[in-house]
């Protein structure tokens, strides 16, 4: 732990973040999505089951777990982490007590700026799944019966999306301890995760090898329960 919080303390502030912006809108429209700077998901951190409140990390898949919203980039490189939220709660609530949902609702995130798209402007947002708001700057698919158009744009988004499940996927692939269960008090947690965080955007920017046989084993784990071995983290 003391190497973690060493991680954290010295370098997650300075490799999780938003960066250049220009390159994040550019690396999105070069996938089809011209108006977009990041892609937004959760994913559920195996944990140990806690003494207390056991029932408030049981997810919806059957194992406790901590819940972590993290915001990339078209290149797979994490803008921003939230970690802490017991496994029951849904991705749009842990995303409206975020610090970034505020900054975005307050415009103090990214500069207040319009895209051209064809003939008309477009502001700068987000792409995320369904199961979070649709606001101005947040878009999610067309849900119900979709016309012809609307799922063009369903399948545009859903295509720039996938880069953020790919992310975890390789987040989880590099760091085990994240894959399985991780076995730490729940106060440390959090920063565990954060420091793997950080040590995940530096072995992206080196080129380090991922080899595929580790993404399928972490979305093996996506969808059965981990059988190995509130305080948030926030940039």
């Amino acid at each position: 732990m003391e190497v973690v919080h060493a991680i954290n303390s010295l370098l997650l502030h300075r490799f999780v973040r938003l960066g250049d912006l220009d390159a994040a809108i550019a690396g999105f429209a070069s996938l089809g999505f011209p108006n977009c700077f990041g892609a937004l998901d959760g994913t559920h951190i195996p944990i140990r089951a806690p003494e207390h409140s056991r029932g408030h990390f049981l997810n919806r898949k059957g194992y406790h777990s901590m819940v972590l919203q993290a915001l990339v980039d078209s290149r797979g490189r994490l803008l921003n982490i939230y970690v802490g939220w017991p496994g029951s709660t849904y991705d749009a609530q842990v995303f409206r007590a975020s610090g970034l949902c505020r900054r975005l609702e307050a415009g103090t995130y990214i500069p207040q700026q319009e895209i051209p798209v064809g003939d008309t402007t477009m502001p700068l947002c987000l792409v995320a799944d369904a199961a979070y708001p649709l606001w101005p700057w947040l878009m999610h698919p067309y849900t119900g019966r979709v016309t012809a158009s609307q799922e063009w744009f369903n399948m545009r988004l859903n295509y720039v999306r996938q880069v953020v499940k790919r992310t975890l996927g390789h987040l989880k692939g590099h760091w085990r301890c994240l894959l399985t269960r991780l076995d730490a008090g729940l106060t440390n947690i959090p920063q565990v995760v954060g420091a793997c965080s950080t040590l995940h955007n530096l072995v992206e920017s080196k080129g380090e090898a991922f080899f595929q046989g580790w993404a399928v084993e972490a979305g093996r784990a996506n969808i059965q329960p981990p059988t190995a071995p509130s305080h948030q983290v926030d940039p």
